[in-house]
């Protein structure tokens, strides 16, 4: 029997990357280092100014915090394989280790989808009900809030990875991906994945629909109070509280609903370039994201460009 169809222990698998484009991998080489640095420096320093600027020593700017430490974890667990990748014509990567970066990149996501629905709830109490946000949102609710979002992520993730991790592997272990993303390793498995996939959908209704659902509602709240604001310079600065927050979901959320929902090529033909985009899409929902995030705070927010300001000057 040919020794690909045979099934056998899991010495380790070959991310597949852009070894098709080599070209290409020089390119993005560059592009996705500066990217990294300008993530670990864009979001290591709002993460320093929400710690030592006591006027950001609030519930929005904890979130943000969080957000920030967050989309570090998040791209320095695929980054560097990823880089790897682009020098490397074949990169082996072990079975603990793949398990372990997917273990990782996913309990980020899951947490960051949940915290950007807590994020909402606090902007909603902030314009709906400014007069009892104080009493809302104290340290004994907003702290468990940014707790809970990070004890559910990691959960789910290790439920995904633990059912990932038992299933068989055959073939040549080949993952057609830049790092071990969960769909593209499945693939590689000759078993029944039926429940891997049940699991899934369940996790993305969890994870996905119910915090979209939740921000749409309290955007809706927030929006019908800012129109019953009299004057213009009150709406103006009302919505500009929130229009950060509603930028980086309407990114975070509309990646994912592109990668995840674009109808997939019939003609083989097609396959090679739809193969190609769907890696660059991931690439950008993995690294773009997380550098647009203190870009677009600072940048929204006043507090936050009065305190870089600060920082700096010191």
């Amino acid at each position: 029997m040919d020794r690909f169809n045979q099934t056998s222990p899991v010495v380790g698998f070959i991310l597949l990357g852009l070894s098709a484009h080599p070209r290409l991998e020089k390119t993005f080489f560059v592009l996705i280092l500066l990217m990294y640095l300008v993530i670990l420096l864009g979001n290591g320093v709002l993460i320093l100014v929400t710690i030592l600027d006591s006027r950001l020593h609030t519930p929005m700017y904890f979130f943000l915090g969080n957000l920030s430490f967050l989309d570090i974890c998040y791209t320095t667990s695929s980054v560097p394989l990823i880089l790897d990748s682009f020098l490397t014509p074949r990169k082996t990567i072990s079975f603990s280790a793949c398990f372990g970066q997917m273990f990782l990149s996913f309990a980020m996501g899951a947490t960051e989808c949940v915290l950007l629905g807590m994020m909402a709830f606090d902007r909603y109490v902030a314009i709906c009900n400014p007069l009892r946000y104080s009493m809302v949102m104290n340290k004994a609710i907003y702290i468990p809030m940014a707790a809970g979002s990070w004890a559910a992520g990691i959960t789910n993730s290790v439920v995904q990875t633990s059912q990932a991790m038992r299933l068989p592997f055959c073939g040549d272990k080949v993952i057609n991906h830049f790092t071990c993303e969960i769909l593209a390793v499945l693939k590689l498995a000759c078993a029944d994945i039926s429940m891997n996939v049940i699991s899934m959908v369940v996790a993305n209704v969890i994870f996905l629909g119910v915090p979209v659902l939740f921000i749409f509602v309290s955007y809706v709240f927030i929006i019908a109070t800012i129109l019953r604001i009299p004057s213009a310079e009150g709406k103006k600065k009302a919505f500009s509280t929130c229009s950060a927050h509603l930028t980086v979901v309407v990114i975070f959320y509309g990646t994912i609903l592109f990668m995840y929902g674009k109808p997939k090529s019939r003609d083989p033909l097609g396959e090679d370039k739809q193969d190609l985009s769907d890696k660059l899409t991931s690439l950008f929902y993995g690294v773009v994201t997380p550098m647009l995030n203190p870009i677009i705070y600072s940048l929204r927010n006043k507090d936050v460009k009065a305190a870089v300001k600060n920082l700096v000057h010191q």
